[in-house]
């Protein structure tokens, strides 16, 4: 009947939108989500360290053993100051440091005073002598052993004259505290140093990584957190990094807050100063 056939051609609609809505439904659940994307952010790539190298006492400069360019590693020499005075003051000091003649004679003659108070007891018990020589003999007796500990604690005073000399000579000679490499050379042999830098050093390795995220991201990024770090041509590439450093205080002005991240560079194969894309793995 017409009535039945309507009712038909309603129940074949419902079933073809149906069909449509599941398949719709399939394509939007197997699609990814904005979500599910890695974090990518541009990146600085700087030394973790800078120290511009100085000296702690004034003097002339003697040798300047470092280039700009030059691979420096810790306590490596990178100058010397004019040193003649400081020498001539240790060798002193260490002379005087190893004289054991004070000592030897002080000990030989507490020994003798020893003997000689135990002699005079003897005739003192026997009645041979009276009692001021027995006396007289203890009194030399004890004052020899005040000689020898004299003599003990002049020889520690001048080792420790020594230490002090040695200590003295040892600022004139400028190490570096880091290892790196020589990024300028502000000074050379034969100037006269007081308060300026002598060469300025860069540690890049490891490196720092700077980033800069959005406050919304506040929370999703923690110590520790590994990352790859994408540097620009022509350096190139794919390397691992961590974050060590996550800002507590975010700027009101720009809504942001920094990261940093450590990126091991045990050749130097990447160069600071360059930029570089950073992408955190989806969590």
């Amino acid at each position: 009947s017409p009535c039945s056939e309507k009712v038909n051609l309603y129940m074949r609609f419902l079933n073809l939108t149906g069909c449509c809505g599941l398949v719709a439904f399939i394509i939007l659940s197997a699609a990814p989500s904005v979500a599910d994307e890695p974090l990518v952010v541009d990146g600085l790539i700087e030394p973790q360290k800078v120290v511009e190298i100085g000296s702690s006492v004034p003097g002339v400069l003697e040798t300047v053993d470092a280039e700009r360019g030059d691979t420096i590693k810790k306590d490596q020499v990178v100058a010397t100051l004019k040193s003649g005075v400081e020498k001539a003051t240790l060798a002193l000091a260490r002379a005087r440091a190893e004289i054991d003649s004070e000592i030897n004679q002080k000990k030989e003659q507490l020994a003798f005073s020893a003997r000689r108070e135990t002699r005079f007891k003897q005739l003192f018990e026997s009645k041979a002598v009276p009692f001021e020589k027995m006396d007289e003999a203890e009194t030399d007796r004890a004052l020899a052993e005040l000689g020898l500990q004299q003599a003990v604690e002049n020889r520690r005073i001048a080792e420790l004259e020594m230490k002090r000399a040695a200590e003295v000579l040892d600022q004139r000679t400028i190490r570096s505290p880091i290892s790196g490499v020589v990024v300028e050379r502000f000074m050379s042999a034969g100037e006269y140093i007081e308060d300026k830098p002598i060469v300025k050093i860069a540690q890049i390795d490891p490196l720092n990584v700077e980033i800069i995220l959005s406050v919304e991201h506040l929370g999703k990024i923690r110590a520790g957190t590994t990352a790859r770090v994408f540097p620009q041509e022509p350096v190139g590439g794919s390397y691992e990094a961590t974050v060590t450093v996550v800002d507590k205080v975010v700027d009101a002005a720009s809504g942001t807050f920094g990261v940093r991240l450590e990126l091991p560079n045990p050749k130097y194969r990447i160069s600071a100063g360059i930029k570089c894309s950073v992408a955190f793995p989806v969590e």
